[in-house]
């Protein structure tokens, strides 16, 4: 029997799981997240399953290894929260690659045409009887020219939807892909050129902070910036003095830097500590979503799947674990279909 620590679980995790096979898994369903105060919820578990916001570094890595816990499933695709040097040779890191990217890349558009066709502003004035024009005027998609940085599944995927909209596609990615009849640019020229930036890239050390001050001065006046990936890759402080200097026409934001202790959970009923936040929150070209773009029911069904196929192959047989996260290879996921073993 494996014994499984779930941190940070909601309802909507547990139910997903609890569709699944589960023999031979036990789950200790935890609602904390994991971190250094809370790693001893671990103790007795062969392995943790952690989300985007759970705190897995040396330190707590050490203490899971010296818990006995042998593997770290992640059921999300990044993993920009795990020390996986500080792992390797010690706990088995596994994640869930695509769950739906579907999901994100149409939240990616429902967050686009919400901000620039006013969707929410004529939603709350109509439910006031308020069915006046004024100030909700937008612009068409057609014609305009959207940039792309990240060009794996999502962001290809988001592209798709872009060119059904008749738009022009500009990407920017270190790894294009090939065939793909995309035209790839410099960071430096699709800033210049899109009307509209939509990031669809994991953050890395080359990724944080991305979109900055320097490269808000190089965007078009009126630019609306789009982010379903990672809160780190938007300078969260340049974004809003690029929206009160009206350079940065909106913004949609999926992620946000600081954002492990706020979402997820209710805090209406709480003053929200975080003032960048919550100038961004006041802006009114500025719509924020809680991380809620991989939530679907097919998203929510194949993390959980694909969690427990993680899990599986890593404990029972000698053959590699699936979707293991491998800090040998220079891009983790180079060597993927080719393993025969694990990677220690």
């Amino acid at each position: 029997m494996i014994k499984l620590a779930v941190f940070d679980t909601k309802i909507y995790d547990r139910e997903a799981f609890e569709r699944c096979d589960t023999k031979g898994i036990k789950f200790r369903y935890l609602e904390t997240k994991l971190n250094e105060d809370t790693v001893e919820l671990a103790r007795g578990c062969d392995a943790v399953c952690v989300f985007v916001n759970d705190t897995v570094n040396a330190e707590v890595i050490d203490r899971l290894y010296e818990y006995g816990v042998r593997l770290i499933a992640l059921r999300c695709a990044g993993y920009n929260n795990v020390d996986v040097q500080a792992a390797f040779g010690k706990i088995h890191v596994v994640h869930v690659p695509a769950y739906s990217p579907y999901a994100v890349a149409e939240h990616a558009m429902a967050l686009l045409l919400t901000s620039v066709r006013r969707i929410h502003k004529a939603y709350n004035r109509t439910r006031e009887f308020n069915f006046s024009l004024n100030g909700l005027t937008g612009f068409d998609f057609h014609g305009k020219t959207v940039g792309v940085i990240g060009t794996g599944k999502i962001g290809r995927i988001f592209i798709g939807i872009c060119r059904g909209f008749g738009m022009n596609v500009l990407a920017y990615d270190p790894f294009p892909a090939a065939d793909s009849g995309i035209e790839y640019v410099t960071t430096d020229e699709l800033f210049t050129r899109s009307d509209i930036i939509s990031l669809h890239c994991p953050l890395t050390e080359e990724t944080r902070h991305l979109i900055n001050a320097d490269a808000i001065g190089k965007m078009k006046k009126g630019v609306v910036i789009v982010n379903t990936s990672r809160g780190a890759l938007i300078d969260a402080e340049a974004l809003l003095e690029g929206i009160k200097a009206r350079k940065v026409g909106a913004a949609c934001l999926d992620v946000y830097e600081e954002e492990g202790d706020v979402f997820f959970e209710d805090r209406s009923g709480h003053i929200l500590n975080d003032d960048l936040l919550s100038r961004l929150i006041s802006m009114p070209n500025v719509i924020v979503t809680s991380h809620q773009a991989f939530l679907t029911e097919e998203a929510l069904k194949n993390i959980a799947e694909t969690t427990l196929r993680n899990i599986r192959s890593c404990f029972e047989g000698d053959g590699a674990c699936e979707n293991e996260l491998c800090y040998r290879c220079s891009h983790f996921e180079t060597c993927k279909g080719k393993r025969k073993e694990k990677c220690f």
